[in-house]
């Protein structure tokens, strides 16, 4: 059977209406591309544009999501889809709507024993004396439903405290403050019942922000990670663990600290990652021998498995 008999019409939703809209843009672009290249009949469309009527009006027969943020990436469109009846890709309802909310799946992960942060939540009136006595400094505030870095702030001072919280309270009127893990930061992507090699972030600033993600190209992205065969593997069930807590399904990635000591903290889950040319999915793809064009039909066929209840 050709690709095109396989998958039927595909549509890449990319674009909408987050605050991580221009990187999602990029991500469908190159998805997009992948997909015509491969003979797949494929067509990209910004439901920013039409919503779902729009959409509906494509006749898809499945979605390749690559919205990011909110509306794409929390489980609401995924419930429209669901009552739509169109296949798509990545996790389902309630696992993309807790991987998007960072608090609630760290509530998780410590209900089922895994190691991630303290972290308490924060309000505009708090008593930023007790959160600093609890977390200590460095800490990280951070919105709790937002991607891409946004709004996050590594805080030093008691002082920075407030101004942190004011910064993320822009993006998400829920915000977190996290205990800061120093040491080196991980990422492992899943792909179907795979894991695909960890990748260790290297940023010259110190601080894997908007700009070191996206924009920079000092940031290095160690292949292999430098972590010995034993650990990666730990690091990679670990990663396995995290994500199927929350009920993660097709393809994933999760973002860990390792401190001083050799321990892994898991930070977060992202459910619906980039795939831009600095994404970090397609790099632990390549080194695994796994082309972008590839890795695209890969995430598509984890599809055409049935969606676990």
């Amino acid at each position: 059977m050709t690709l095109a008999q396989d998958f039927g019409r595909v549509v890449v939703l990319y674009g909408g209406n987050s605050a991580e809209r221009e990187v999602s843009l990029k991500s469908g672009a190159a998805v997009l591309a992948a997909l015509e290249r491969s003979g797949v009949d494929a067509i990209g469309y910004d439901p920013a544009d039409g919503g779902l009527v729009g959409l509906e009006a494509l006749a898809p027969d499945r979605v390749f999501i690559a919205l990011h943020g909110r509306g794409g990436e929390d489980g609401t469109l995924q419930g429209a889809l669901e009552l739509l009846g169109i296949p798509y890709t990545g996790s389902g309802v309630l696992a993309s709507a807790l991987g998007m909310d960072k608090q609630r799946t760290k509530l998780l992960w410590h209900a089922v024993g895994l190691p991630t942060p303290e972290s308490l939540m924060l309000v505009a009136d708090a008593d930023w004396d007790a959160i600093v006595a609890q977390l200590g400094l460095p800490l990280i505030v951070k919105p709790v439903h937002e991607g891409s870095t946004l709004g996050i702030s590594i805080v030093e001072s008691r002082a920075a405290l407030e101004a942190a919280y004011r910064e993320a309270a822009r993006f998400d009127a829920r915000v977190m403050a996290e205990r800061f893990i120093s040491g080196k930061e991980f990422t492992v992507s899943l792909l179907g019942q795979r894991v695909l090699p960890a990748i260790r972030v290297e940023v010259p600033s110190g601080f894997y922000d908007y700009e070191a993600k996206y924009v920079s190209n000092d940031t290095r992205y160690h292949l292999p990670c430098g972590l010995s065969a034993e650990q990666e593997a730990e690091l990679g069930g670990l990663c396995r663990q995290a994500f199927e807590a929350v009920g993660g399904e097709g393809w994933g990635r999760v973002d860990v600290m390792q401190d001083a000591q050799g321990r892994f903290w898991l930070i977060e889950v992202n459910t619906s990652p980039g795939m831009t040319d600095h994404s970090l999915v397609p790099q632990a793809a390549a080194h695994a021998g796994i082309g972008f064009e590839e890795l695209v039909l890969m995430i598509l066929r984890t599809m055409l498995e049935p969606r676990q209840a």
